[in-house]
């Protein structure tokens, strides 16, 4: 099969054949139709991510059809269409995974991370972290739901119930959790890079009632912020735009570090946290509540052996929405 490969950190992706997967035990193989790029992509690409398996196929936001089961399968049959996200397996018998959080497995293993994944024509995956894709999205479309939408979703969870939502990094996960918070009644205040007007448009084009740069204060102060950029200086400036009793929410696994700030900004029961992975709960309940929230999703489309070109481009942040694969 065809497959872009990481060999080592900093390096480039390289165009390769490999051999056709074979499904163990519980597993599934799976022909992928499309595969997102995540930012999670470039954090390993980049070596800020320490433990992948190398060498590597990236990516983890998969949607494909089941083409053959390993023994055990009972949740899918060959020809269903299926969605492949982060995380991959879970051990089942540490304290985190007995007690329903199993986003904090000890013995976790990642798609595209410790699992090869979606940057190819084939793939494997265990099936009870494979989902069932909501009939109304095509392949494309659904891509980006695997993990912009399910750790956006859970970001925004996290966040509590409050109205006024902002969002710091208006790129793949935001533009489908804005759609997710108008649908829950909310408002949405977009922050975007310093100057960035097209990313501002993008935003109220999908019902931000205020977009601006993310230096700028909000009109209003904030009940929650959802930080989707991996920057911590982002962290301060969210606390500060962020009212009394709120909460800050970073929704990216890997973060530059959060600079010094006056405990000012944290006090008045603020509150920062982080999201980790997702649950199985999280990516049923979701893709559940995408189609009645009328979602969708903005994407580009790159051939499988441009995969270098679309990182490329999410990193200089020309994309609105989200990069797809095609194999």
């Amino acid at each position: 099969m065809r497959a872009q490969v990481l060999r080592a950190p900093r390096q480039q992706l390289e165009t390769a054949d490999l051999p056709r997967p074979e499904p163990g035990p519980g597993q599934v193989l799976i022909a992928v139709r499309a595969c997102a790029v995540c930012r999670t992509d470039l954090h390993i690409l980049d070596g800020e991510l320490t433990q992948p398996k190398l060498p590597l196929v990236p990516g983890h936001e998969i949607v494909g059809t089941v083409i053959e089961t390993g023994a055990g399968v009972d949740r899918f049959a060959v020809g269903d269409r299926v969605g492949v996200p982060w995380l991959g397996w879970t051990c089942g018998v540490c304290e985190f995974c007995r007690s329903g959080r199993e986003n904090l497995c000890d013995n976790a293993r990642f798609t595209g991370y410790q699992i090869d994944g979606g940057y190819a024509e084939l793939t494997v995956a265990d099936q009870r972290y494979c989902f069932a894709i909501p009939a109304g999205f095509d392949d494309i479309a659904a891509a980006p739901l695997m993990c912009a939408g399910l750790i956006g979703y859970r970001t925004l969870r996290l966040a509590g119930d409050g109205e006024r939502i902002g969002i710091y990094g208006f790129g793949a996960a935001a533009h489908i959790i804005a759609q997710v918070a108008r649908h829950q009644g909310r408002r949405i205040f977009a922050f975007t890079r310093p100057g960035d007007a097209a990313a501002q448009d993008f935003a109220r084009g999908l019902g931000a009632v205020w977009a601006g740069g993310s230096e700028e204060m909000p009109p209003e102060p904030l009940d929650a912020a959802l930080i989707f950029a991996p920057v911590g200086v982002l962290v301060p400036a969210a606390l500060a735009a962020t009212r009394k009793g709120g909460t800050v929410v970073c929704g990216g696994i890997h973060m530059s570090d959060i600079p010094s700030f006056p405990y000012r900004l944290l006090w008045e029961e603020r509150v920062v946290r982080s999201v980790a992975n997702l649950t199985r709960a999280d990516a049923e309940e979701f893709l559940a509540l995408a189609p009645n929230a009328g979602i969708r999703t903005a994407t580009q489309t790159y051939p499988l052996a441009d995969a270098n070109r679309a990182l490329t481009d999410l990193r200089r942040g020309a994309l609105q929405g989200a990069a797809v694969l095609l194999p």
